[in-house]
């Protein structure tokens, strides 16, 4: 969504870089560039002007004129006040101290409320809290019906006695729903509201009447990111007529304009909590405006992606991988394992698109050639080999590849491509592990082999070996020393045959 905004951005703040010193042309000339930028964003006028109003007196200031890299220093004010934006810190989701908590979704018909609904409810199940999904949307065909099947697909059980299509009293329905959830001892109630495809006096009474019967801890406002300057104007209208705490952003994953995400905050005063980049439950985050700003500008998103990966990647599971990464005994078995965790973090596009450099034009051409198809590819490949296959690739002969290529409905020469690849990426882990110190490569092989010599040598009882001529007969290890000092002292060599220095008698301790 925010591609093109990236662009021009990164765009605007790429000339300033080769420039050791700023003059007022050159910050005047970046203000405009992102203006223009923000403006075929869709972002809102009035946040544009003030904006750019604030990059324009911090960029003329002391903060950059006395710096070591102004262009640097420019860039962190764009960083600063576009984080600013969309509301500076991150904000939670606040819960009742008795639960229940009722958090109530507000918003127009098509913005996303069913589905983020069931996103929030596993969001908070994953927490460790036991949600409670109430259907008040008694108006919308096939409504309730839909939060029930999201609501199975999330694991929460959904409270609707009424069938919807027009019928039942969606006031009354969310009564009842926050008496059973005390009832059932729910700590967290989620109602879906009804919308409509405009703002009109009906929708607004009803929003109202349920909020007042329920008492929202937290009252969220659900905006389509795609349908730009319209997102302002209606997020102002349900702030007048019945109020929001926090907005939670859907369908970042489209690619609209998307100035209606750094708008909201700014126009209505409200923070952004949520936002939704997908259609899958999984595909929903706390947001974070530091993380989005360093995302629009091109920077990355690390942290977002580790979290990301803590959450379906098993500790216990990626050690024993990466041993045996180190050691060069990864299986396809484990390879596998590795590739579904990664599929369970969403589109692999996804995943790249948070490294830092991502919006460069390198990184969009190799980024549009990904396809998670390929991935699809290669697990029915693998899914079609033995257990033994899998643990030993090396047996998988002729005979065999032709077997695992009609199995998994693919070519012979694409099963040879796949054996090929994992013993050379097998060959280039181990030696990557060895390189930065994770126990293996070369020297650990060879230090292993050493090891178990010893100790196969020590269990049979034989001699060590015995010390080379010319060296050390004490024991001590002189080959770091200056070549001066790595010989014996004069007259030492020539001691008698059989001499036994530990025999020599130097008095008692008193010296006697």
């Amino acid at each position: 969504m925010f591609d093109t905004l990236s662009d021009r951005l990164s765009g605007a703040l790429r000339d300033l870089r080769g420039k050791g010193r700023l003059s007022d042309a050159d910050i005047d000339t970046t203000a405009r560039e992102i203006r223009i930028a923000l403006l075929e964003a869709d972002v809102a006028l009035p946040v544009v002007r003030s904006f750019i109003a604030r990059i324009k007196e911090r960029a003329k200031g002391a903060e950059v004129s006395q710096a070591l890299n102004p262009a640097q220093q420019v860039v962190k004010i764009v960083n600063e006040e576009l984080i600013g934006i969309l509301g500076g810190e991150t904000r939670r989701i606040a819960l009742a101290k008795e639960p229940p908590s009722v958090v109530m979704l507000a918003g127009l018909q098509g913005s996303g409320k069913t589905t983020l609904a069931g996103k929030l409810a596993r969001h908070l199940k994953d927490q460790g809290h036991t949600p409670l999904l109430v259907a008040c949307d008694l108006q919308r065909p096939n409504a309730v019906n839909q939060l029930q099947i999201v609501g199975e697909r999330a694991g929460v059980p959904t409270f609707a006695p009424e069938p919807g299509n027009g019928v039942g009293d969606p006031v009354d329905v969310a009564r009842r729903g926050l008496a059973f959830a005390r009832e059932k001892q729910y700590d967290v109630v989620i109602v879906d509201t009804a919308g409509r495809l405009g703002v009109d006096a009906e929708l607004m009474q009803q929003a109202s009447d349920i909020k007042a019967a329920v008492r929202p801890d937290e009252t969220l406002f659900v905006v389509d990111a795609m349908i730009g300057q319209d997102a302002v104007a209606t997020a102002e209208a349900f702030r007048d007529g019945v109020g929001f705490s926090g907005v939670v952003l859907t369908k970042l994953d489209g690619d609209a304009r998307g100035g209606a995400a750094l708008s909201v905050r700014e126009v209505t005063g409200q923070p952004i909590l949520f936002a939704s980049n997908g259609e899958k439950l999984e595909d929903f985050d706390v947001f974070h405006p530091d993380r989005m700003a360093s995302r629009i500008l091109g920077m990355g998103d690390l942290l977002t992606l580790i979290e990301q990966a803590e959450r379906v990647f098993d500790e216990e599971q990626s050690q024993k991988a990466a041993q045996k990464i180190s050691t060069g005994e990864l299986t396809l078995e484990d390879f596998l394992e590795q590739m579904l965790a990664i599929r369970k973090m969403g589109p692999i596009g996804n995943i790249l698109n948070m490294l830092p450099g991502a919006n460069s034009a390198q990184m969009k051409e190799a980024l549009a050639q990904v396809d998670d198809r390929q991935l699809d590819k290669l697990q029915a490949i693998i899914r079609g080999m033995t257990p033994a296959e899998r643990d030993d690739p090396k047996i998988i002969n002729g005979s065999r590849r032709l077997r695992i290529a009609n199995g998994s409905g693919v070519t012979v020469s694409d099963v040879n491509d796949l054996v090929n690849r994992f013993f050379e990426a097998r060959k280039q882990m181990k030696m990557m592990a060895g390189q930065f110190g994770f126990g293996g490569g070369r020297s650990a092989t060879r230090k292993q082999t050493k090891n178990k010599r010893k100790a196969k040598q020590a269990k049979k009882g034989s001699r060590p070996n015995r010390q080379p001529a010319g060296a050390n007969p004490f024991g001590a290890d002189l080959s770091q020393l200056p070549p001066s000092l790595q010989q014996m002292p004069p007259g030492l060599d020539q001691l008698p045959p059989g001499f036994d220095p530990s025999k020599l008698n130097f008095g008692n301790k008193k010296g006697k």
